[in-house]
């Protein structure tokens, strides 16, 4: 995309708002056609007032010059805080599409993007970008045109008047002092807010599996517009203190001139010479020294703003994740899945994950499957959630091909536990609830049957108890017995133990054991492990290797044909 599409494709977010937009460009006309009005107003009344013939008081003149820079401070500050709302919600709204590209992309992009990147293109790419190209507007609109007025006026040099400037220099400086206090205060707000932001965009980059399992986009995309909108408000009120900087330091300025304009027109009715050129002349040339500074560093934020933007559009155009199904499941299927010689290859790689699968699990059993890592086992869960499509062969749900029912659909019907715990900052209730209605009766048995109400029941503020950033303030079988009750909240017809107590001591995998027992033929049941005492009670153990299935029976048959299972067996010494 070149950097005009790039720049036509931006405009189009503010679009919507171009009648801010436009208001905030009339205002800096308008404020530009007061610049040569000062300086020649200026020169006017200070010539006839040398030689006693102005029509006015001497005491009014300094009112009218204060009033025309307090006009112009105005225009200044209403135009900028018009470019300001209109990009802040351009902002927002292209915040709001790129998390939708995020949650709704296939999944090959979270093999290659990670967190951090992720949360800088949707927070801070669309603010620095529309910041960079907005402040290159102003400063083309204002400076430019500001410059182009103040031409006419350079053909003088005195610098000397120049100096007048340090007798207001302690009034710049508690104006710019106290301005500074508000914009700290109100940036530091807005910094805060984006830091949530962030750790929102963070939870949904790691938990995507969890966010699409429980159908959740629309949940997340509501939790983060409201965030967003937040910051955009402390954004534009943060841009306004900053607003006022210029009109209040010229403001100031503006008194000055007043004095110095005061003394000489006093000194001309005493019959000295008269100065009114020369007045005019280092007005012009104050005014004109800042906008030609800044339109020499225009280019810079503009190209840089061009390439941020640029990002944000490759984000955006990320594929989304394929999902041509049609079909619905019911709400309470019976649950029968079945592989037929499946094979699944990713990208890029030479050996297939799983190789002419067969696997039948009927609903209500519980199944384990195990074997060295590589062997295929965790391509069989993402197979059947639908983050991968078979190569080869046929997957089924209740005698439906799995690609023709809807993702949504299908994930609702999966409740998966790995050993990869992923929570999210808030309380020990909004984890177990997660996207469903909070049911504080029912949050509480979740949590009896995931062996954790005893905890709760310890902690001050109970089931509101903050947990942290992924469960960072829990230990380890404390946050594997939290992923098991907001699993269970589900109440999802298949559920999924993927290596779920892999990282957990003796006393939390007994817990996580017992829980996994209490569902036992009310759930289906598929169980994947290396440890293997979690799996000796199933109905069927699937021994997998190189994407195949080796040997399968129960615990007793699988340990008398002294195969791969009986040796892996007694590597771990089980008995």
């Amino acid at each position: 995309m070149s950097h005009k599409q790039t720049a036509t494709r931006l405009l189009g977010y503010l679009k919507p708002h171009k009648g801010e937009f436009a208001a905030g460009v009339a205002c800096f006309f308008v404020s530009a056609a007061f610049e040569p009005a000062i300086p020649a107003l200026l020169k006017q009344l200070l010539d006839r007032g040398f030689n006693g013939t102005s029509p006015l008081p001497v005491w009014l003149l300094p009112l009218i010059v204060i009033g025309l820079f307090v006009v112009r401070g105005v225009l200044s500050f209403a135009g900028t805080y018009l470019f300001g709302s209109s990009t802040s919600k351009a902002v927002f709204s292209l915040r709001n599409d790129l998390l939708r590209a995020v949650v709704g992309a296939d999944a090959s992009l979270y093999n290659t993007l990670s967190p951090g990147v992720a949360a800088s293109r949707v927070i801070n790419d669309p603010n620095s970008t529309m910041s960079s190209l907005s402040g290159a507007v102003i400063t083309v609109l204002r400076d430019g045109t500001t410059l182009i007025a103040m031409l006419g006026y350079l053909f003088y040099l005195n610098w000397k008047l120049t100096l007048i400037t340090f007798a207001i220099a302690p009034a710049l400086a508690f104006v710019v002092r106290k301005v500074q206090k508000r914009v700290l205060r109100l940036g530091s707000e807005a910094y805060g807010s984006q830091i949530r932001l962030i750790g929102i965009v963070d939870d949904i980059i790691r938990a995507w599996r969890v966010v699409r399992t429980f159908d959740a986009g629309e949940f997340e995309q509501k939790r983060f517009r409201q965030e967003a909108q937040h910051f955009r408000r402390m954004t534009l009120k943060s841009v306004a203190a900053g607003a006022t900087m210029t009109p209040l330091t010229q403001t100031v300025a503006s008194l000055g001139v007043a004095l110095i304009l005061t003394l000489a027109l006093i000194e001309a009715n005493q019959g000295q010479a008269t100065v009114g050129d020369f007045i005019a002349f280092i007005t012009a040339m104050l005014m004109t020294i800042s906008p030609m500074k800044h339109l020499t560093d225009v280019t810079q934020p503009i190209v840089g703003g061009l390439i941020g933007a640029q990002a944000c559009f490759d984000l955006m155009d990320t594929p989304p994740e394929p999902d041509h199904g049609t079909r619905v499941l019911p709400d309470r299927p019976d649950g029968a899945l079945r592989f037929e010689r499946v094979t699944v290859r990713y990208p890029g790689s030479e050996h297939a994950a799983l190789a002419t699968f067969d696997l039948d699990i009927r609903p209500g059993q519980t199944i384990a499957l195990v074997g060295p890592s590589g062997s295929g086992k965790t391509t069989v869960v993402n197979t059947l959630l639908g983050f991968v499509a078979p190569t080869e062969g046929q997957v089924s749900f209740d005698g439906l091909d799995l690609q023709d029912i809807r993702k949504t659909s299908l994930r609702r019907q999966f409740a998966v536990v790995s050993q990869d715990i992923v929570l999210f900052d808030g309380s020990i209730a909004d984890n177990v609830a997660y996207v469903l209605p909070k049911d504080p009766v029912r949050i509480e048995q979740c949590l009896r049957a995931a062996n954790l109400w005893g905890f709760v029941e310890r902690m001050p503020e109970g089931v509101e108890t903050v947990i942290g950033s992924n469960g960072s303030r829990l230990s380890g079988g404390q946050r594997q017995r939290l992923a098991i009750a907001r699993a269970l909240y589900k109440d999802a017809r298949i559920w999924v133990f993927d290596e779920a107590t892999s990282a957990l001591d003796s006393e939390s995998e007994r817990a996580v054991q017992q829980s996994i027992e209490q569902l036992q033929g009310e759930k289906t049941l598929i169980l994947i492990a290396h440890r293997l005492s979690t799996v000796r009670n199933a109905d069927c153990i699937y021994v997998m290797g190189d994407g195949r299935v080796l040997e399968c029976g129960r615990h007793e048959q699988l340990i008398a044909g002294n195969g791969l299972y009986a040796s892996m067996v007694r590597a771990q010494a089980i008995t």
